[in-house]
């Protein structure tokens, strides 16, 4: 009969830690004056740490007194003590942690290369997902998109943030975010906004990169056009400019003509200006839209999404809703006539009829 009380040495090992019984590593945690002396086992190190064991190995550390000694200045004492208690006996309480710090925390898992640990970090940011967000959008994203582990925590974020693009876009803190992750939400069908927001946000976020610049663009001179056309030049593939209107290409686009393709600029001119050239045909992408709700008893949201990859000629249904769908017509509303029918529904273009087989689950 086998017998494990895991727990038992768990709190034996934090004792140990806590009482510095026969230590022999020092590890010098802060700089200057908060600088502090923490006192390890290396054997625990060494199987605990894949980091330690790597230093250990490579001799990466200063012998005095028969200590092994160690100097970390980039790492403030508190969450050092979290980590080291986590390599000791696998616990950590977030609940003694602010949110920035558990923020920093994520980081070090990186450095000092504890799985267990940064799975614990991802689980519990992901059942704080919401509060974490609201508070620090741009920190989340930035920890989420840099550690491989925390794919889960970065998927939720972008699915979220897509959702509900406001607390990211409308944050003071939009400005800040880099461009990788910006050009990630670019390329997203399900990214809520509408497509000259977008616009409007991206010139914001290029010109917060040069303050030097003028905001007004006819004010720039050769140099300053050829500095933002490369930073925005990645990202101009990335606006559905068929979905802009008339009137905000003329006054929010056009504008900016001189940072955009001089083909591309030509061609949304000719599509607003001359409608039957609808030059922009060849893009294929749907216009941005996450959430579709319809007022009926047959139509369910799996359903829409059938609709919805039909039109888009999906290979493979997709998560979002690409299009907005209007009920005209629902036969126990407005009258199971042809009539009816025929008055909701005649003279609409593009229109879907669903009919359910009564009394059966068709």
């Amino acid at each position: 009969m086998a017998y494990e009380c895991p727990q038992d040495v768990a709190n034996d090992l934090e004792k140990l830690l806590k009482f510095d019984e026969g230590y022999d590593v020092i590890i010098y945690v802060g700089e200057n004056e908060n600088v502090r002396e923490i006192h390890a086992h290396s054997n625990i190190l060494r199987v605990r740490s894949r980091y330690f064991h790597l230093a250990f190995s490579e001799k990466r550390y200063e012998i005095r007194d028969r200590k092994f000694i160690f100097r970390k200045p980039n790492i403030s004492p508190k969450l050092f003590k979290v980590i080291l208690r986590f390599i000791y006996c696998g616990k950590i309480n977030f609940e003694e942690l602010q949110g920035s710090d558990i923020l920093k925390l994520s980081i070090l898992v990186n450095e000092f290369n504890i799985e267990a640990l940064g799975h614990c970090i991802q689980e519990y940011l992901i059942k704080h997902h919401d509060e974490f967000l609201q508070q620090n959008p741009i920190g989340i994203l930035e920890i989420a998109h840099q550690h491989r582990t925390f794919a889960n925590l970065l998927n939720l974020s972008f699915k979220k943030i897509c959702e509900e693009p406001k607390m990211l876009f409308d944050s003071d803190k939009f400005i800040g975010l880099r461009g990788p992750l910006l050009e990630s939400y670019l390329k997203r069908d399900d990214l809520s906004l509408d497509e000259i927001v977008i616009w409007d946000n991206l010139i914001k976020w290029c010109l917060a990169r040069h303050t030097n610049i003028s905001q007004d663009p006819t004010q720039w001179n050769n140099e300053e056009i050829a500095i933002i056309e490369r930073t925005i030049r990645s990202f101009i593939p990335l606006i559905r400019f068929r979905y802009i209107s008339s009137e905000n290409f003329v006054t929010k686009v056009y504008p900016f003509k001189k940072i955009i393709p001089e083909d591309l600029i030509n061609n949304l001119f000719m599509f607003h200006m001359a409608p039957r050239s609808r030059q922009l045909n060849e893009d294929k992408r749907p216009p941005r839209q996450s959430k579709c709700y319809i007022d009926s008893v047959i139509i369910k949201h799996d359903h829409i999404k059938i609709f919805a990859n039909w039109i888009y000629r999906k290979v493979k249904n997709s998560e979002y809703i690409p299009y907005k769908f209007n009920l005209l017509y629902r036969a126990s509303r407005d009258g199971n006539t042809s009539k009816a029918f025929h008055a909701k529904c005649d003279d609409k273009e593009a229109t879907i009829i669903i009919v359910k087989v009564s009394d059966s689950e068709k």
